[in-house]
């Protein structure tokens, strides 16, 4: 009876294997890679601050100097009105662009078209300079003499009006076709129920396409405005008073051009940051139920290769 137990538990034995020893992969170039990444990394750092033409100086000063924070103050607004503005544009150009009437459809067509394909440093300047185009701007009935308002177009497109017109229609060109895309990836099929419940058109865009579209629309647009921080930049092309106007006013007086781009670029860059926050936040905000977290992939995923390795019976 001791025997045959004996027998059946090294019988037992060998129909079940040992869990294999996991060896993990050596990688020895990512730490040669990783180490030489880091030896350049450092002595680009090195030089520029051991270099005195680096002005550091001139960097501290200018960092937080009421012509810097000004400049800084002007490149908001632009940038937030622009986007608003803009955004509510897109949408419209977009709800155009997938109308079934033809005439609004080739309208918004011809939109996109127009100011997606000419470049934004152009418009800028055809702005600025509409006073060249039309001596004046007036309101009344068209082919006629009567006339309500009228005003001189030089005194009317200040160098800020022209580059709020110019950035807000600029942007509502590329972003009509983020939304359009958008509202062409929700399902057909949840249109039509919204119809069948007796919902009408504007109410199904606000209540059931627009609010699934937004998952879609986010990451891009978030793209789009941190283009928008960058591109208020050019308005220095017409004086418009931002950041990079007023830099390039205190350069052309001091020469100190390097300096003065680094404190450019400081601050954009603290700028796109905190605009990537509350983005990241609206992805996750309408990206819920849609994809599990990292995290819990992560752990499925570890569960489900150590589960497949220690299980090692024979079938």
């Amino acid at each position: 009876m001791t025997i045959s137990a004996t027998h059946s538990e090294v019988s037992m034995q060998h129909d079940v294997d040992p869990a294999p020893e996991i060896v993990p992969r050596k990688h020895p170039w990512r730490l040669v890679g990783a180490a030489a990444a880091l030896i350049i990394l450092f002595g680009i750092a090195y030089s520029l601050l051991t270099n005195p033409n680096i002005g550091l100086h001139y960097i501290g000063e200018y960092l937080l100097h009421p012509t810097t924070l000004s400049g800084v103050g002007v490149t908001i607004f632009l940038t937030v009105a622009s986007m608003i503005v803009g955004t509510v544009l897109a949408v419209v150009v977009a709800v155009m662009r997938l109308s079934p009437n033809p005439v609004l459809r080739y309208i918004a067509s011809f939109y996109v078209w127009i100011f997606r394909g000419t470049p934004l440093l152009i418009q800028l300047i055809f702005w600025a300079y509409l006073g060249a185009l039309y001596d004046t701007l007036s309101l009344g009935i068209p082919f006629t003499s009567i006339t309500f308002w009228q005003a001189e177009t030089s005194s009317l497109i200040t160098p800020m009006i022209a580059a709020l017109l110019a950035l807000t229609i600029n942007h509502g060109a590329y972003g009509a076709e983020i939304v359009r895309a958008g509202i062409i990836g929700v399902d057909r099929g949840q249109v039509e129920a919204a119809q069948a419940l007796g919902m009408g058109s504007g109410r199904v865009l606000r209540r059931i396409v627009l609010p699934q579209a937004m998952r879609t629309i986010i990451p891009p647009m978030g793209n789009e405005t941190l283009s928008m921080l960058k591109a208020t930049s050019l308005v220095s092309v017409i004086g418009g008073l931002d950041l990079m106007t007023n830099l390039q006013h205190a350069y052309a007086q001091n020469f100190q051009v390097i300096p003065l781009l680094i404190v450019g670029a400081l601050w954009y860059l603290f700028l796109t940051t905190m605009i990537s926050i509350p983005q990241g936040w609206l992805e996750k905000r309408y990206g819920r139920g849609t994809t599990a977290s990292s995290s819990t992939r992560f752990k499925r995923s570890a569960w489900g290769r150590s589960a497949t390795i220690t299980t090692g019976v024979k079938r």
